[in-house]
């Protein structure tokens, strides 16, 4: 009981329209011209089919497998949430879907062999369907994170549905050995689908079951990883938005946390091929946390990837993109905790060259966040290791942001790292002081030249009366 009240209670409180009586004309107009997607029968059979069958706690208990089955069947057929008619039907349903999850809740062994195809085709029957799509302009500025999700009208069903085969992938009563018939590949690939849906909800079922299924259908395991792969695909190279991206990473996430070691070459090209290419995506910022996550999973499993992941990230830095940029420069830091000095010392060159783009960056967020890496103490000791010549780097575009960027809180935390660099050697300091001087007074006197150069063009132009020579 405790499982039909919480499923009641994340349903809601709804208020329900009291049944329409069985003379009432209007009623009967109703039931006539409404129809199902099932199709198969009139909703005032459908209706009579859900009361003629016994509630299965008052069978007997040699009938009840039998009468679980019959249930099965007519909670197959699926009505239309999107008008109001069929409502005592569409009660009926959710009352007898109420009363399976019940009872496979408080009855052993009551998925057996012969009932496993009727449970997989009653929850197929109900949830594999067309997704709602909402048409966008795509040249339409909007934020993924500010649109309101579209929810699924039919929810009121699906979620118990959900709910039941929940039940069933957990059942100890179940069988993989067995079940992989009935939960095969075809399945997987229709409910891997199913994450598009912009339905919160729904996504964190698929998510549960999803996750439930890898753990326990041994024989899925490669198929899955490969499917989840083909969806990254789309999104990477043809759709670039799907809204079950984060849910997938988040399975992911678990899924690499489990990988023995060493690493497989197969585990090694998913990285590469498919999650470290997401960051171009852009809608990056929706699933950036889980995708973060799943790349500090593989540096944890191997520190050399590190390497990949930093260098590839560089290569697909969002230049134009400041707001990108702060996510790119988050995820930068975690990994880099992770790096072995080994791996910093082969990528220092070309990363501290874009942390210098990034200091002077006319952003503040992004300037900002550039300079926060020196509040991390393993960051600066791999700075430190390598001072001569990350110093060189770095020191310019310091200087430079001291004389001219404009927020305040970035000048402070110029000078701050400014002094952390005096105090870590003052005599490299100096010398890179006294080059970075000499490197600006070369570049006056260059621009000067530059200058006096056009200039006296400009005076012979003018002095052979503005004639363009040829």
């Amino acid at each position: 009981m405790k499982l039909i009240q919480t499923v009641k209670r994340r349903m809601g409180t709804e208020d329900k329209k009291a049944p329409a009586r069985a003379g009432d004309p209007v009623a009967k107009s109703k039931a006539a011209t409404s129809t199902t997607k099932a199709a198969t029968a009139k909703p005032t059979a459908e209706s009579s089919s859900f009361a003629a069958l016994p509630k299965l706690r008052e069978a007997p208990p040699g009938e009840r497998a039998e009468l679980f089955r019959r249930k099965m069947e007519v909670c197959a057929v699926v009505f239309d949430f999107h008008n109001d008619s069929n409502q005592r039907e569409k009660e009926a349903k959710r009352q007898t879907l109420l009363e399976i999850v019940e009872y496979v809740n408080n009855t052993r062994n009551c998925f057996n062999e012969a009932l496993m195809q009727d449970v997989v085709s009653m929850v197929g029957s109900n949830i594999f369907r067309a997704l709602q799509t909402r048409n966008k302009d795509p040249l339409a500025f909007s934020d993924p994170e500010d649109d309101e999700p579209s929810l699924e009208r039919a929810w009121p069903h699906l979620q118990i549905v959900y709910e039941f085969f929940l039940r069933f992938v957990v059942s100890n009563d179940v069988d993989p050995k067995i079940a992989k018939r009935f939960v095969d590949q075809n399945f997987m690939l229709k409910l891997l689908e199913l994450f598009d849906s912009e339905d919160p909800r729904e996504r964190d079922y698929l998510k549960t079951i999803l996750h439930r299924i890898y753990g326990k259908f041994m024989a899925l395991r490669s198929f899955i990883r490969r499917a989840i792969q083909h969806v990254f695909f789309k999104v990477i190279y043809e759709c670039e938005t799907h809204n079950g991206v984060g849910e997938l990473l988040e399975i992911l996430g678990s899924i690499i946390n489990g990988f023995a070691l060493p690493l497989k070459d197969e585990h090694k090209d998913f990285l590469t091929k498919a999650l470290i290419p997401l960051h171009k995506v852009k809608s990056l910022a929706s699933f950036y946390q889980q995708l973060s996550y799943c790349m500090a999973q593989y540096v944890e499993k191997d520190p050399r990837l590190a390497y990949d992941i930093i260098t590839s990230m560089l290569r697909y830095w969002p230049v134009s993109i400041t707001s990108k940029q702060v996510l790119f420069l988050n995820e930068l830091e975690e990994t880099l905790e992770l790096t072995q000095p080994s791996e910093f010392h082969k990528m220092q060159d070309v990363l501290f060259r874009r942390l210098a783009l990034c200091i002077t960056c006319p952003h503040f967020q992004v300037a900002e966040r550039t300079l926060f890496f020196w509040n991390n103490d393993y960051i600066v000791k791999l700075i430190n290791q390598n001072r001569q010549d990350l110093f060189p780097i770095i020191i310019g575009a310091l200087y430079k942001n001291s004389k001219q960027h404009w927020n305040s809180a970035v000048h402070g935390l110029t000078f701050n790292v400014l002094k952390l660099l005096m105090e870590a050697d003052p005599q490299l300091f100096d010398e890179c002081s006294a080059k970075h001087r000499a490197d600006e007074e070369d570049e006056e006197s260059r621009e000067k030249a530059r200058t006096t150069k056009w200039l006296a063009l400009a005076e012979m132009h003018k002095k052979k009366g503005g004639a363009v020579p040829k």
